[in-house]
């Protein structure tokens, strides 16, 4: 006879368990599995099982402790731990813990955008992009942080969001030491010392180490700004540009300098200012060796050995290597004189 934990209400326990020892198939459409290693379809078949639905999770990873009802998500999730890649694309190469990435993946080889925004009309390779970019149009954010109250489309990003607030970063780099709250922020990390860059422009071909920096990227090429502001009306590319730019109407500046005080509309601006503390200078010119604070300011003064003027006057088409320059030399054409000398 089986012991029942169901039957005599009670809990069920965790069990810390290998992915060698999980026998179950881990295909995305699989038949999922029960605690006695019956076959369960249906979540109404678990509700009817246990009575009402359960949060008892009893698989459990010994890397990082998270829990899973079944052993079929655990050994897709153990693959982040291990690197293990079993699907891979035919025509370049690019390996993927699930299937169901793989076959999102091919699409950018096929060309298929089988997901369509029914307000723009604009199509994509998988589903979440498509509810993601919906959101734009609808404004809907369902899943709400009951700490902080932010909203976010997807549970998944509310998920990622939530450890913000447990500060606890427990994935580390082995290179230089640096942690990271999420493996994935980890594994962009480790291209910055591997020099790894696998999201590829198809328009440019200038390469990235991140699929966010490589989005972010492709919009300069389309032009496309679908977030206005709705006080003064100027667009934006991103999200979160744009709620920056709000901050300068409300003059909100919640991210606080706990050496001297100053406030910042945004975390960037608040990384930067805290190196005037430090004096840690990150990036570095490779053609001379001299260091900078910010990322920009290298930009600029690569310049400087490349010669590139990528700023020009419409007027006499005079070329300059900053904005804050060229903006200086229109005021020639224009008459303006915004700076007053006080006699």
């Amino acid at each position: 006879m089986t012991f029942s934990y169901l039957k005599f209400n009670l809990p069920i326990p965790v069990v810390h368990i290998s992915e060698s020892e999980c026998e179950t198939d881990t295909g995305e459409n699989s038949v999922k599995y029960d605690i006695g290693g019956k076959p369960r379809k249906h979540k109404s078949e678990v509700k009817e099982l246990h009575g009402t639905d359960t949060d008892e999770k009893p698989y459990s990873c010994n890397k990082c402790g998270r829990t899973f009802n079944f052993c079929a998500p655990f050994k897709i999730h153990m693959r982040i731990h291990t690197g293990e890649r079993p699907y891979s694309c035919k025509t370049c190469g690019k390996a993927f813990t699930r299937s169901d990435k793989l076959l999102c993946h091919m699409r950018t080889h096929t060309g298929e955008k089988p997901y369509l925004c029914n307000t723009c009309g604009k199509r994509f390779t998988d589903q979440s992009a498509c509810k993601r970019h919906t959101a734009i149009h609808t404004g809907e954010k369902p899943h709400i942080c009951n700490i902080c109250g932010r909203r976010f489309v997807e549970k998944s990003d509310l998920n990622i969001h939530l450890t913000s607030h447990v500060g606890e970063k427990q994935h580390s780099c082995e290179t230089c030491g640096k942690s990271f709250r999420h493996i994935n922020k980890l594994l962009c990390h480790m291209r910055i010392h591997t020099g790894e860059k696998p999201f590829v422009c198809n328009t440019c071909g200038k390469r990235f180490t991140d699929p966010s920096g490589f989005k972010k990227h492709t919009t300069i090429h389309t032009g496309e700004k679908l977030h206005s502001c709705e006080t003064c009306g100027k667009s934006f590319r991103h999200t979160s540009t744009l709620v920056c730019h709000k901050r300068t109407h409300t003059g909100e500046r919640p991210f606080l300098c706990i050496t001297c005080g100053n406030r910042f509309i945004s975390n960037s601006n608040l990384k930067s200012h805290m190196r005037t503390h430090t004096g840690e200078k990150p990036y570095s010119c490779q053609t001379c060796g001299k260091d900078f604070t910010q990322s920009t300011t290298l930009k600029q003064h690569m310049r400087s050995h490349t010669g590139e003027k990528p700023y020009s006057c419409e007027t006499c088409g005079r070329n300059f290597a900053r904005s804050d320059k060229l903006l200086r030399h229109m005021r020639s054409h224009t008459g303006e004189k915004p700076y007053l000398l006080w006699q």
